[in-house]
């Protein structure tokens, strides 16, 4: 996906965790909660995000409620966006013309405390005690802390944050202030303030959006014109409401705030409001003892037209039924919604390290923050948690997320994946802007129109039609959602399936084959190749299900299929044609190496000596001109790999063996998304040490900012892989084409693993441990599933299916390159660099070794 890179420590290639990588004193492990006992200035961008709070239409990073210290603000609202035009330095047909930027809405977070004048700053006040936690049950972020004011008086602050499951547009926060020694004046200042537009609360011009854009691509584009024009606002004695308008994407918002106060203390209180802030303040004589409560109740509309006007009602009525039913019922929704997500969502580990447990559920919970009420919106790169890639959407929530969500909790995937059905025909439009037939579906987007200045790594990665193609049918097939498959997802996989058999060619060669080129795949270290490997073998999927998708159809409701037909003016010789190509259709095998090469002409390049590339050079596109990184084999993530995995029934273990051993030591890890997949595929193959590395890998990018940029936001696709590797990588869950099958490995140290599956209405519990795995079906009647070949009936009883072992056992990889000095079929020697430049002092050419051993790429 995205360009992400990663901060190695010691090998440049691997972080590897043999402890845990999280300071325990200052986050305890708690196995439902992530926690902190100290604050830090350190790495408050990473904290903001790690405390984030969203539903998948609202979202708020960690900032604290006085405003300061922060690394970045943020308020977020799915979708919601500025547009702008891209300048190339060099114009061509059919380049993108319009940037789409995730806009950081009106700051609500805001409830400023002075006690005797004096501001609480964390960074500055003395703190008696401090905790700060995210409960995964209950949604709700809290902190408590104790204050030493400077007079010596002692305070006590609790605050909380909440953005509702069960109602997108609702946030809820409090802050309650009580003196422990000694009585003072308290004031309260609680805001909303317009930050997008370059100055904070103190008039600064850009402390608003934290630091600025650089030479990372994985930051937001920073939009320099005004983006929020003012267009109304108003308050009364309890409520303020604010009005504005994108200047270029004609958006519109409407954000108020309601106020309640609870105290014996005597107090005053002034509420105003101005095209920028809304400002409601209480000044209170605050009594030893006698608590003071304040309740700030939040809601945010958003449309992409609708006046204003009509914004501030939507506002107010939500605002009415907080007012009359009170908050506590929206903290009991907000429970249950969590419990029934845990239900199904949870995946209990026995014998894992500390903190282990804590970490999987933190992942897991991202998910629910990035999808819950995402509604029929995509699901961003990094959710609602940051401005990171623009707010854009990727092919990762098809692959990554969705399947996740497909088997624990269906209506949430089929809410996300009628975003990419919503969009077909800007789809259709691009694919015609590229001179081709039925749609193409852009690689980084909100609008649903392509987004992505740079099409050698993004429009030229047409595989997003087979992602999606790929999450429709595994939901379709998982549901059994009959109505769904035929009349939502059936145009998209026509006009998938149209593209791909007009893009490819025909060409005889020893045989008729079908040929794609000029494509990119998911690795964006090797672009504009000819048949990359992993876009053939999902294309090829691409094109038989449609196919199989129209017979079926025919068959069981023929005329929905003969509407659809006239619709689409699609016939039966064009179903029949997809089946050709699908059939004809190239998949790259190397004899010599007895591998899949990633495209045609890959194993033609030399190879990037990773090992020996120090560490301040990484992630390579940091540091490196893409057309230098594009001339070796090297890999930003993987891609035959990912093939393997998604399309695993198509080829033998061995297969499968041969191309992860060969890929693997060229693979930087500088996405996010790869350890995870390489978790899976590692687990499959025996490699079993190397998977839970790659997994540990995966499970602590956020945690523990092991890419150096979730400042930014969380990676939401690694979140959801982790689910990946847990049910498909140890668990060896496939399903494929409503077949469930196991092939489990359980890692050596683990006790068990318990997780649930839904299929097609039915719950199964799965529960594997070392010497059995057992099935319980805790809804529904029967269900046939296949354990190592066996097939196994499961009724309304647990079935215990013994296992003789976890899989087999290999050896770690010692690092060396299978190939390196070995002869290419044409009798070339295989070499391997590192493509710097030799200083003119030192009269050596730069190394090339025909035959080396890399550094173990695991080791320390």
């Amino acid at each position: 996906m995205n360009p992400d890179g990663a901060q190695h420590l010691a090998d440049p290639r691997r972080l590897r965790f043999h402890d845990d990588p999280i300071d325990r004193f200052r986050f305890p492990d708690d196995q439902w909660a992530l926690v902190e006992t100290q604050p830090s200035t350190e790495d408050l961008g990473k904290t903001e995000t790690l405390f984030s709070v969203g539903n998948g239409y609202l979202g708020m990073r960690g900032n604290p409620s006085e405003g300061r210290d922060t690394h970045t603000h943020g308020t977020f609202i799915n979708g919601f966006h500025e547009v702008w035009d891209i300048h190339h330095a060099e114009n061509a047909y059919g380049f993108a013309r319009t940037g789409q930027t995730i806009v950081n809405v009106p700051d609500s977070k805001l409830m400023k405390l002075y006690v005797d004048d004096e501001p609480l700053l964390l960074s500055a006040n003395e703190l008696q005690s401090y905790k700060r936690w995210l409960d995964f049950r209950e949604g709700v972020l809290r902190r408590e802390l104790v204050w030493r004011t400077p007079a010596g008086k002692l305070v006590r602050v609790a605050t909380s944050r909440m953005v509702s499951f069960t109602q997108r547009h609702l946030a809820l926060m409090s802050i309650e202030v009580t003196m422990l020694e000694g009585d003072a004046p308290v004031v309260i200042s609680s805001q909303i303030l317009n930050r997008q537009d370059g100055q904070d609360e103190y008039h600064v011009p850009g402390a608003s959006l934290g630091e600025g854009l650089d030479n990372d691509p994985r930051k937001a584009q920073r939009l320099g014109d005004r983006v929020l024009e003012p267009q109304l606002h108003w308050h009364s004695d309890r409520r303020m409401i604010l009005g504005f308008r994108t200047a270029r994407s004609r958006m519109t918002l409407a954000v108020g705030a309601d106020h309640f106060i609870d105290t014996e203390n005597a107090y005053d209180e002034i509420i105003d409001t101005t095209s920028e802030m809304g400002k409601k303040v209480y000044q209170i004589e605050a009594k030893q003892g006698q608590p003071i409560r304040i309740q700030k109740s939040v809601a945010y509309h958003t449309s992409r037209g609708v006046p204003v006007t009509e914004l501030f009602d939507r506002v107010r009525r939500t605002l009415d039924r907080v007012r009359d039913r009170g908050t506590e019922c929206y903290y009991d929704s907000q429970r249950e919604w969590l419990k029934d997500y845990w239900d199904t969502a949870d995946v209990r580990i026995k014998g894992a390290p500390t903190g282990v447990q804590q970490a999987v559920r933190w992942n897991l919970f991202q998910i629910a923050q990035a999808a819950a009420r995402a509604d029929q919106r995509g699901i961003p790169a990094k959710g609602v948690t940051g401005s990171g890639y623009e707010g854009h959407y990727f092919w990762d929530t098809e692959v990554y997320v969705i399947p996740m969500l497909t088997f624990t909790h269906p209506r949430l995937a089929e809410n996300a994946l009628r975003f990419r059905v919503n969009t077909l025909a800007q789809a259709q439009s691009r694919a015609a802007e590229l001179s081709e037939q039925g749609a193409l579906f852009p690689w980084r987007t909100i609008t649903g129109e392509e987004a992505s200045a740079y099409y050698a790594a993004g429009t030229a990665q047409y595989h997003i039609n087979a992602d999606i193609a790929h999450a429709l049918m595994t939901y379709a097939w998982a549901t059994r959602d009959k109505n769904f498959l035929f009349h939502d997802a059936a145009p998209v996989m026509i006009e998938t399936a149209r593209m791909w058999a007009d893009l490819g060619f025909w060409r005889v060669n020893g045989g008729r084959q079908f040929h794609i080129h000029g494509v990119t795949g998911p690795d964006e270290y090797t672009t504009v190749v000819n048949n990359n490997f992993y876009t053939n073998v999902m294309a090829r999927a691409n094109l038989f299900d449609a196919a199989a998708l129209m017979r079926r159809m025919a068959e069981e409701d023929p005329l929905w299929f003969e509407h659809l037909c006239a619709e689409r003016h699609l016939s039966v010789d064009e179903i029949g044609a997809w089946e050709e190509c699908a059939e004809g259709m190239v998949i790259p095998f190397d004899e010599t190496f007895g591998i899949h090469p990633q495209d045609d002409q890959f194993l033609e390049r030399e190879l990037w000596d990773l090992a020996n590339t120090p560490a301040s050079k990484r992630p390579l596109l940091l540091h490196y001109h893409p057309l230098v990184i594009y001339r070796f084999q090297v890999l930003k993530q993987a891609d035959v790999v990912l093939a393997m995995f998604l399309q695993g029934q198509d080829f033998t273990q061995a297969v499968k063996l041969a191309d992860f051993e060969y890929y693997d030591p060229i693979t930087t890890g500088d996405s996010s998304l790869s350890s995870l997949v390489q978790s899976i595929i590692a687990a499959e193959v025996g490699h079993q040490e190397m998977a839970m590395e790659y997994f540990r890998e995966g499970l602590y990018c956020d945690l523990s900012d092991s890419h150096g940029n979730s400042s930014d936001g969380v990676h939401v696709a690694s979140t959801g892989g982790i689910w990946g590797c847990l049910v498909n990588g140890f668990g060896g869950m496939r399903y494929y084409k409503g077949r469930l099958s196991f092939d489990p490995r359980l890692p050596a140290d683990w006790t068990s693993i318990r997780y649930h599956l839904v299929l097609s209405g039915k719950v199964l519990e799965v529960e594997l441990q070392r010497d059995e795995i057992i099935f319980t079906l805790t809804s529904g009647r029967e269900l046939d599933v296949t354990v190592r070949g066996e097939q196994i009936h499961l009724g309304d009883q647990p079935v215990h299916v013994p296992l003789a072992d976890q899989g087999p056992l290999r050896p770690i990889l010692n690092g060396s390159f299978p190939v390196a000095g070995l002869r290419r079929a044409d009798g070339s020697l295989v070499t391997a660099e590192v493509p710097d430049a030799v200083p003119e002092a030192v009269p050596s050419p730069r190394s090339s070794t025909p035959a080396m051993s890399l550094a173990d790429p695991h080791a320390t």
